[in-house]
């Protein structure tokens, strides 16, 4: 059975990693109506990673013994000022949902709740690969600058990272 206090953590998580999605999901969209296609398709991707993280939540809380609550979630915002402040949020954001997988960790030790210790950390070293190439796209375009034709080209070239990185954890 579910520990109450690991189970409430757990299902905050959940609203956690839906608003990952929805994060993702309107910086998406911002991206491809400013043209970038090959950005909005990267973090298309990433608002469904996000979701299939959810999901991977709520199914283990139920098998615990639990109840997986889906979340009600505030409408993020969907203007940015450019790619360089829209991929800073990302990074900024990871670095957040890493802090509080962390947190999580810490509770389940401090419960005794191993089974639950052991089932996230698949989610530490998810999030390790995701701020590790949050970090990779801020030195690509910190190499980039105000460059146009360097952003033209990063654009074409960050639909593949997302595709890579997929590909890596199916390996």
């Amino acid at each position: 059975m579910l520990n109450p206090k690991i189970e409430k953590a757990l299902n905050q998580q959940v609203v956690l990693e839906a608003e990952s999605s929805q994060v993702y999901l309107a910086m998406a969209s911002w991206a491809e109506v400013q043209g970038y296609e090959g950005i909005a398709t990267f973090l298309y991707q990433h608002s469904d990673e996000e979701r299939m993280h959810m999901l991977k939540l709520v199914k283990f809380i139920n098998e615990r013994g639990g109840h997986g609550v889906v979340p009600a979630l505030k409408q993020p915002h969907s203007k940015f000022k450019g790619v360089k402040e829209l991929f800073q949020e990302v990074l900024n954001h990871e670095i957040l949902v890493s802090t509080e997988i962390n947190k999580l960790v810490d509770s389940c030790l401090k419960e005794k709740d191993y089974t639950t210790h052991n089932f996230l950390q698949w989610y530490v070293s998810e999030q390790i690969e995701e701020e590790a190439l949050a970090r990779k796209i801020m030195d690509k375009l910190k190499l980039i600058g105000n460059d146009t034709t360097g952003l033209y080209f990063f654009d074409r070239d960050v639909a593949a990272m997302g595709g890579e990185e997929a590909e890596s954890k199916n390996a």
